[in-house]
């Protein structure tokens, strides 16, 4: 039994006088009510009250019971009240993952004025566009750019991420422009190690329908910027989000090939652990992202 649920029941009964007001006070049944006293008393092996059909009495094991159950109840108050305002406080420090580039191109701006409306709050961050694992490495929480996140996490979806293929003019104007996926093939790719796909590049046309290519990559790498150089150097053609090619497609350095097809839906998203107890200070931050990070692409 939960002795602890079963010793509110009995002190409320005392406090109120009687079982009806007790079921009243505590929004359950006078029936309720008395199962648990009953279940009390067969634990403790002692009368605890006196009924009658007048007058409620509590037995002297009952008034030994009252006291202690008053000082043991109040400590749990006591206790919640301590925790709980530890929870609400915006203040110590939380351990963050998110992918590198990601993280100096967006994640830097953002956090001075999350400091500046909570200077009590700390941070340590990981770049790195590895997947960690948030349990056994430490993690409060992690910023992950994927089409699917893992279904033993939490996730919250922050904004939609557009996945560009691009290549520098110079390469397209040696190499000829592709018109459609299929036409890949024949053009120097270079590849991102971490997609979720792979070297399988997925494309979707204007009703739906999935067009896989396998491209063979000049280059892997496991960053996005690395392969943004590779490409304004004419290295090829590649598949990288908006926040890390957009201006470079408004200047013209790079430019947007296979425009009809759609690299598919790429979400952002903050991952933890659990949803129980979560901290203040992570809801705070996570809707501080939402707030910030409501469309793409930030420059």
């Amino acid at each position: 039994m939960d002795i602890v649920k079963a010793m509110q029941v009995f002190a409320t009964v005392v406090e109120e006088g009687g079982f009806s007001r007790a079921a009243d006070k505590l929004a359950t049944s006078g029936a309720a009510v008395s199962r648990q006293i009953a279940a009390l008393e067969n634990h403790l092996g002692a009368l605890l009250l006196q009924r009658t059909t007048r007058r409620l009495s509590l037995t002297e094991p009952g008034e030994a019971l009252y006291e202690r159950a008053q000082q043991l109840l109040a400590s749990i108050a006591e206790t919640e009240a301590v925790v709980g305002q530890y929870a609400l406080r915006l203040s110590g420090s939380f351990r963050i993952s998110a992918p590198l580039s990601f993280g100096i191109h967006q994640l830097a701006p953002v956090l001075p004025e999350f400091h500046r409306r909570h200077p009590d709050l700390q941070f340590d961050i990981d770049l790195s566009d590895r997947v960690v694992d948030l349990v056994h490495e430490g993690f409060d929480l992690a910023i992950r750019i994927t089409r699917a996140p893992s279904p033993n996490l939490i996730a919250r979806k922050i904004a939609r991420i557009n996945m560009i293929v691009c290549a520098a003019p110079g390469y397209l104007a040696e190499r000829g422009v592709p018109m459609t996926p299929a036409d890949l093939a024949g053009h120097d790719t270079l590849g991102y190690s971490y997609l979720s796909s792979s070297d399988n590049w997925e494309f979707y046309d204007a009703a739906g329908t999935a067009i896989q290519v396998r491209i063979q990559p000049t280059v892997h790498a496991t960053n996005g910027d690395l392969l943004r150089h590779l490409a304004l150097a004419d290295g090829g053609i590649m598949a990288q989000p908006d926040f890390i090619v957009s201006e470079d497609i408004a200047s013209g350095k790079l430019q947007r090939i296979l425009t009809e097809w759609s690299f598919g839906e790429f979400n952002l998203y903050v991952v933890y652990v659990s949803r129980r107890f979560l901290p203040a200070k992570m809801r705070v931050f996570i809707d501080y992202l939402v707030e910030v990070w409501g469309e793409f692409p930030h420059r």
